[in-house]
């Protein structure tokens, strides 16, 4: 393949959430901790070298709403990617393609785990914002004219930083528009024992107008495991052969 594999690896309520109320709970904690130690821990199940998330969950998990600090009369950048030197083992993968996120340094701590950050941009992007980057020593890469091309930031990830495995993680609109356009290989859900039957709160999957449909998707299931603190572990792999039978 062009591209890493891919797994999306979501821990949910009961009722297939991500967030919400229920998130309240002490108890949830340590299904999060769970979570963390399937991709991330010394044990890990998978080894993966990067993981991507979209703005909002960038902006929730790190920059917490802060402003970027850009120069409007910042020099004329270089065109095209900027692939900033590193010492970690790890990368941070976060869509962003017109540059709000307020990043102050070039890495995350997620737990115990490190990560360069990798911005996503398309040539949309200001030049204020792509020079705020580069100060920060911040890869960035361009994926598209205004519209995020997946194909293209997939196969530059794998050439250009040598990820073989990435983690698709959230939110439910990216993970969906992954799975639309054929770029997901497989699923693993960490099922928490709780719920909030909140109709306003993000699923693991999500459509968005104007961006992908309701056009259903099959998955075999590859394993179930009972975890510790009520957690259910399930993985499947995505089944892109299984059409709908003609109405």
């Amino acid at each position: 393949m062009n591209r890493p594999y891919i797994f999306c690896h979501m821990i949910t309520s009961i009722d297939g959430k991500i967030d919400g109320t229920h998130k309240k709970f002490l108890e949830r904690g340590k299904n999060a901790l769970d979570f963390y130690q399937i991709a991330f821990g010394e044990h890990a199940y998978y080894q993966l070298d990067g993981w991507l998330s979209g703005r909002a969950t960038s902006e929730a998990g790190f920059t917490k709403g802060k402003t970027p600090q850009i120069d409007e009369n910042a020099p004329l950048v270089p065109s095209g990617d900027f692939i900033a030197e590193t010492k970690l083992t790890k990368y941070y993968v976060s869509i962003d393609l017109s540059g709000k996120l307020g990043w102050e340094k070039n890495s995350i701590q997620y737990r115990d785990t490190p990560a360069h950050i990798i911005e996503v941009l398309t040539e949309k992007t200001s030049n204020a914002y792509k020079s705020m980057l580069r100060k920060l020593n911040i890869s960035y890469i361009i994926a598209g004219t205004e519209q995020l091309d997946a194909a293209l930031l997939l196969n530059k990830l794998k050439q250009e930083f040598g990820i073989e495995t990435l983690m698709l993680g959230g939110g439910g609109v990216l993970n969906w528009s992954f799975i639309q356009a054929g770029f997901c290989d497989e699923i693993s859900m960490l099922m928490a024992p709780f719920a909030d039957g909140s109709a306003e709160t993000h699923a693991m999957f999500q459509t968005k107008e104007g961006l992908t449909k309701d056009i259903p998707v099959a998955f075999d299931l590859e394993h179930v495991e009972k975890r510790d603190h009520g957690g259910v572990w399930l993985r499947y792999k995505v089944n892109y052969d299984r059409k709908i039978p003609n109405e």
